[in-house]
């Protein structure tokens, strides 16, 4: 890799999920290419969240065939001049899930969850006030869709991609349905 990657785990103390539970804690892991960069006025402008989809995990864009074409030297998000996160969303990769313990006793938890978690990754950990580019696939592109709704001046632009801003529905809908049963 032509990009130092730096790896880690936050913790988010007092998660109030919105059906209402709450967890002490939550774990979230997540991934950073770049440093990121400050204008006069102390507002990040180069950071890129990127987010994943379902069964994934921020390491998924870590493999040759999508860092190489996207975060190397004069690449579309060199790492040179942004800076990339790259979060496992609750529920995926590192970060805190059903199956750590609580199982059926974890909270429920949506796509909204999700965004307000990163919200505070980005805000209370890593200090990120203003994102140049949110991009996610599929479940990510839905996560896109809901910044663009909770944070419409937080970034400065979307990419969502293979989502649609609509409830799920069809195969797609039978697919989660089978992950989430397994």
């Amino acid at each position: 890799m032509p990009y130092a990657l730096h790896e880690d785990s936050c913790t988010l103390d007092n998660v109030r999920f919105n059906s209402g539970e709450t967890l002490a804690n939550v774990r979230l892991h997540y991934r950073t290419l770049g440093q990121p960069q400050r204008d006069a006025h102390g507002v990040v402008r180069n950071a890129v969240l990127i987010l994943h989809g379902t069964g994934g995990s921020g390491e998924s864009f870590l493999r040759p065939q999508f860092a190489d074409v996207l975060f190397g030297p004069d690449q579309l998000l060199d790492a040179q001049h942004h800076y990339i996160i790259l979060p496992d969303n609750i529920g995926h990769g590192q970060s805190s899930k059903p199956s750590d313990g609580l199982r059926a006793r974890f909270p429920h938890y949506g796509y909204e969850d999700m965004v307000a978690l990163q919200h505070r990754l980005l805000t209370e950990h890593l200090g990120v006030n203003h994102l140049r580019l949110v991009m996610g696939t599929s479940m990510g592109g839905m996560h896109t869709w809901l910044w663009g709704i909770h944070h419409p001046h937080f970034m400065d632009a979307l990419l969502p991609l293979a989502s649609l801003p609509v409830q799920i529905g069809g195969r797609n809908r039978m697919i989660r349905r089978m992950i989430l049963d397994a």
